[in-house]
């Protein structure tokens, strides 16, 4: 995994695409649209948790690493793990976005929901946790609970990094969410984890995008 971003970093991988969605390396951000805009996973599979919306798939990868992560953390005692949003299509996030306009407004919905065509969740290898026991939580309380310090210490050994820190927020220009995970591989995600890094950005050493470009 290091080898592979020093690789990348230093501009040695010339095959290698930080855009190319189908991969897990893709990063995607607010001046990093998804090439193309509309793009969605060629195959999802059911997440194989507790759900607490109707949006309950990821690509299949997700899903198994996702699955075992919900069982060891309930086999250590942290509790139970389901999942408020996994998979989310251009369109739903249109519609999710303005949701949070019509709300928030359009700075505090920028802080907190991605545009469509800019959203992780719309790769499939993303998807935000909800603390469960046995009636699930929402996703707001995640990070103060037994789960949600579960996951932050362990996500990386299943492959997942926790993506909008409070430390990071400058550079992704979203608040923290700690519930929100996205999913590298277990490769990348170690490396991501021993070399305290807290934003794919600085990961890859891409610029900050606290804004969007347009």
């Amino acid at each position: 995994g290091e080898s592979f971003r020093a690789a990348v970093v230093a501009g040695n991988a010339p095959c290698i695409s930080l855009s190319d969605p189908a991969h897990v390396w893709v990063v995607v951000n607010k001046a990093r649209p998804l090439e193309p805009i509309e793009f969605a996973p060629a195959s999802l599979a059911d997440l194989p948790v507790q759900m607490t919306t109707r949006s309950g798939q990821a690509r299949s990868d997700v899903a198994a690493a996702v699955g075992a992560l919900a069982a060891d953390a309930a086999a250590e005692g942290a509790g139970a793990i389901g999942a408020n949003n996994g998979y989310r299509s251009y369109d739903l996030q249109v519609v999710t976005h303005a949701s949070h306009v019509r709300n928030s407004g359009q700075a505090g919905a920028d802080a907190s929901s991605a545009r469509a065509g800019h959203s992780e969740h719309q790769t499939g290898l993303a998807l935000d946790l909800v603390a469960c026991g046995p009636a699930c939580g929402g996703i707001e309380a995640f990070g103060s609970t037994a789960q949600g310090a579960w996951v932050a210490e362990n996500a990386w050994e299943y492959g997942f990094i926790v993506r909008y820190e409070q430390v990071g927020s400058g550079i992704t220009g979203y608040k923290p969410e700690p519930w929100h995970l996205r999913y590298l591989g277990p490769e990348l995600a170690a490396a991501y984890h021993h070399g305290g890094y807290h934003t794919l950005e600085e990961f890859f050493a891409l610029p900050a995008a606290p804004d969007y470009t347009h």
